[in-house]
């Protein structure tokens, strides 16, 4: 078992890595919905959170190959967070990388991944393009429009199923959570 970066450590490593705040941002939107759902589920709030913090540490330098995505984190983060971690985030990226999400922790990260860009576009189409003006209701009324966040995919999201959390409670869950790191993300 290796020791584990800390969040502080993290940041650093994010600030050292990700040119552009919006990326930033949805990293620490991330993070802020993994979080809630491992407090939900009885599960370390910490390592979950982490995860979720880390898991497009790669992406500047895989945008343009997403078939890398994921594999690059593999090389960034070895040695500086848990196996399982790793093997997640690679995971969130399975349609590429072939490893298929088995555990909660990895199923939790791709809804949590999907789930905060319905939330954070949902945010930005509201009169004051701040989250406190989202509600549970219009998430689940822009989560059956196909022609909204065209990029969100909800099947993606639909692994809350998955873990046990019904949809409603899931769209609580992370709106909440972002809710509550809404001036940190512009929001």
């Amino acid at each position: 078992m290796c020791a584990m970066l800390n969040r502080v450590e993290a940041l650093e490593l994010l600030k050292s890595r990700v040119p552009k705040r919006n990326w930033f941002y949805h990293m620490l939107a991330v993070e802020a919905v993994m979080k809630g759902i491992a407090a939900y589920l009885g599960e370390d709030e910490e390592e979950w959170g982490l995860l979720g913090l880390l898991h497009d540490v790669d992406f500047s330098d895989t945008e343009a190959t997403p078939e890398r995505h994921g594999l690059e984190a593999e090389k960034i983060l070895k040695g500086k967070v848990p196996e399982d971690l790793i093997r997640a985030i690679k995971a969130h990226n399975f349609t590429y990388t072939g490893v298929e999400p088995v555990t909660k922790m990895e199923k939790a990260l791709i809804a949590a991944d999907a789930v905060s860009g319905l939330i954070i576009a949902t945010a930005l189409v509201m009169p004051s393009r701040k989250l406190s003006e989202v509600t549970v209701k219009t998430l689940e009324k822009k989560l059956k429009q196909k022609d909204f966040a065209k990029g969100v995919d909800r099947e993606r999201i639909r692994l809350h199923e998955e873990l046990g959390i019904p949809r409603e409670k899931f769209l609580e869950i992370a709106l909440n959570s972002l809710k509550g790191i809404g001036e940190s993300i512009g929001l």
